[in-house]
């Protein structure tokens, strides 16, 4: 109990956060821009200004928004046309946003993003610049995936994991997932003896099932916010999960269903590794390196490869595979792919002995890996070991 309201009164008073917004909370069931439903958000927000919180704004509608204009009465499944409606529907929606902020003082700044945006960690770092300085300028920041011509981000289908992710690229003190349901359930809302989930303290141990989707102008459902908020606890941010209408009691804490954090707050750099990069090749480990990678926290070596594929750079993430093929970790590799083969088997020491002393280092250096914990779902879930964070 105390834990919980701890977790609660840190939601209450977190200085920085990141508010996630649905599409179904934003337009009408038809398709299109709802005033009065962004107006709420709209109140909400500037009222947390007033407080002294920073806000930063993840906003998904592009699609829905433009649905109207061009006549859809659902929203459409192939890929032009998603993109279509984005084009027209993207700039409606902050139109609307910054009509609405501007009546209260407030500057929004829209900031389009899509997976590749945070697969690069370049481009991660220049984000990071960007969300820093509109905050510091007192801008409302209003992020969007880039549906006009993201074609993995649509088809990804909804914001909740890039919101996650922002959440651990500007710092935030918690993670807010506002949507048309006020709080996680046992089953579906509708099904009989369905019950409100207010805690979850462990995702690992969480009894609700999640397979039906969102509203039909969304494309969310409860599955991929219970996955951002894995990322998110993970990383040491609080999540709540309420309904939009609802959204000034869900910013101090008193409303939803709250996830605590489970894990300490990782670098940026690590947090991009294990939930944003694309790895750009493989290495498969022998047994030994498996136990050494997963369970003593120790170094990649050389000696611990049995294989390598793919085509990649030092510098570029790699995932690591057992004997089996199953992923145990990811890594910034320290080798390019071509000279790897002939390393695979060897100590560091016999290299260098043999090729010099630039040989006589980690292919992978245990500060750069995120290690993979098992996890009673299908889809691990990556962590990065206790002295890497």
């Amino acid at each position: 109990m105390r834990r919980v309201r701890a977790t609660r009164s840190r939601i209450a008073h977190a200085r920085r956060i990141v508010v996630k917004v649905g599409s179904s909370s934003l337009t009408s069931p038809e398709g299109g821009i709802d005033p009065g439903r962004i107006a709420v958000i709209v109140e909400a927000l500037v009222s947390a200004r007033a407080e002294g919180r920073e806000v930063v704004l993840v906003s998904s509608g592009a699609i829905a928004a433009g649905m109207g204009p061009l006549g859809m009465r659902s929203r459409p499944r192939d890929l032009a046309s998603q993109q279509a409606a984005a084009s027209v529907g993207q700039g409606l929606l902050v139109e609307e946003y910054a009509r609405q902020f501007q009546r209260h003082g407030l500057a929004v700044g829209q900031v389009l993003l899509t997976v590749d945006d945070t697969t690069r960690q370049g481009t991660y770092r220049n984000a990071l610049r960007t969300f820093d300085r509109l905050l510091e300028l007192g801008v409302v920041p209003v992020v969007n995936e880039n549906d006009t011509v993201a074609t993995q981000e649509i088809r990804f289908g909804d914001n909740d994991r890039l919101a996650a992710l922002v959440a651990h690229l500007v710092r935030a003190d918690a993670l807010f997932l506002l949507s048309d349901v006020d709080a996680l359930y046992t089953a579906h809302p509708s099904s009989p003896g369905s019950e409100r989930i207010l805690e979850v303290t462990n995702l690992d141990e969480l009894a609700a099932d999640t397979s039906r989707r969102g509203s039909g102008v969304g494309t969310g459902g409860m599955t991929t916010k219970i996955e951002a908020a894995r990322i998110a606890v993970g990383a040491g941010i609080p999540v709540v999960l309420a309904g939009a209408g609802s959204v000034a009691e869900a910013l101090a804490g008193v409303t939803g269903t709250v996830f605590h954090p489970a894990g300490k707050r990782r670098s940026s750099r690590l947090n991009w590794l294990a939930h944003a990069s694309q790895p750009a090749g493989e290495l498969e480990l022998d047994e030994g390196a498996v136990r050494a990678i997963t369970k003593g926290k120790a170094s990649l070596l050389p000696a611990g490869i049995t294989a390598v594929r793919g085509t990649f750079h030092s510098g570029e993430p790699v995932l690591l595979v057992d004997p089996h093929g199953l992923a145990v970790a990811r890594g910034i590799v320290n080798y390019d792919s071509d000279v790897l083969p002939d390393l695979l088997g060897r100590s560091t020491k016999d290299l260098a002995r043999d090729l010099g002393a630039e040989f006589e280092r980690e292919v992978v250096h245990r500060d750069s890996l995120v290690v993979r914990r098992p996890r009673k779902d299908a889809s691990p879930a990556l962590d990065p070991p206790a002295d890497a964070i």
